[in-house]
């Protein structure tokens, strides 16, 4: 367990000085979570953290935190715990697993999970903590690891009204836009339809960028002209850079991107939803883990259409 005060040491502007500090758990120290877990740190909240991987572990080493043996332990040292894992099984596990939070947490405790994951099982998670007295909020949040450094994260919640009022001064330390999206499992049904919105942008942008630069035209400039008109996406500006640039570097990893986009479409399969768009995106995503790209950033979808361009040539 670590106390830090802010003093200015994380190059972060405190914006929470009239927030009383208070006993937080961190639960996944990956390349956000300790990000986020900074900022709280630089507010002046104490932190005790628990993390599984060997990358999470040399996170928590960097910010100087010493790791509880269980997210059992983290929640006995807590008023509220916060978990940015992976999938869905990893939210399970962490809350209400042999050594989860459920052993360890008081009545009153507070949940937030800021991973994203079906909203079925975010709900069934919110349903079985409520039972021993445990509150959760499911809170995914978009923007990556450039807003976790800046603190600029945007968060879509679901959960009880009352519980997010309580915990938004703690999300001001991480983001700088946060909705209030309504009852449990709707945070991440607004972060799974963002997603869906994301893909689809991001593969039109790959599309264009590759069609531009095969007809003879300098993709760059496209890019900054298509940038002042209808075509314009965050998208094509940000990850459209890094296709022009080729720099294929991971910002926001393309396996997360491809896990997200399966849950969309797996809800989506049992309500009998039609995403014709989405399947096609998750075609490309398919073919950029079967290329051994999922670690490279999600503009590597250019690339599996360049694979796809070689195979037609030869």
């Amino acid at each position: 367990m670590q106390r830090r005060r802010s003093s200015g040491s994380f190059g972060i502007p405190n914006r929470q000085q009239q927030v009383k500090p208070m006993r937080l758990g961190f639960i996944g120290l990956g390349n956000m979570g300790s990000e986020l877990a900074r900022h709280l740190l630089a507010a002046g909240h104490t932190l005790t953290t628990y993390a599984r991987g060997e990358r999470s572990r040399a996170h928590a080493s960097r910010l100087g935190l010493n790791l509880a043996a269980s997210p059992a332990a983290v929640a006995q040292a807590s008023e509220v715990v916060f978990t940015m894992v992976t999938a869905g099984s990893d939210v399970e596990s962490v809350a209400l697993g042999p050594d989860g939070i459920v052993h360890g947490a008081s009545s009153g405790l507070i949940h937030v999970d800021m991973s994203t994951i079906s909203p079925a099982i975010a709900r069934d998670v919110a349903r079985r903590l409520s039972e021993r007295g445990i509150a959760m909020l499911d809170a995914p949040v978009s923007g990556g690891v450039a807003g976790a450094k800046t603190a600029s994260l945007t968060f879509f919640v679901g959960g009880e009204k009352t519980i997010f009022e309580r915990t938004r001064p703690l999300l001001e330390c991480m983001g700088k836009t946060i909705f209030y999206m309504g009852s449990p499992g709707t945070g991440q049904v607004t972060k799974l339809a963002n997603q869906i919105c994301q893909l689809a942008c991001l593969q039109g942008a790959a599309e264009a960028l590759l069609f531009a630069r095969e007809q003879g035209a300098e993709a760059a400039k496209v890019r900054e002209a298509v940038m002042t008109g209808l075509g314009a996406s965050r998208m094509l500006d940000v990850l459209g850079k890094k296709m022009v640039e080729r720099d294929f570097a991971a910002g926001i990893v393309a396996a997360l991107h491809h896990k997200d986009i399966g849950v969309a479409l797996d809800l989506a399969h049992d309500a009998g939803l039609p995403l014709p768009v989405t399947a096609q995106v998750m075609q490309q995503l398919n073919a950029l883990m079967g290329s051994g790209l999922g670690e490279q950033d999600t503009s590597s979808l250019l690339l599996v259409l360049e694979q796809m361009m070689g195979r037609r040539d030869s």
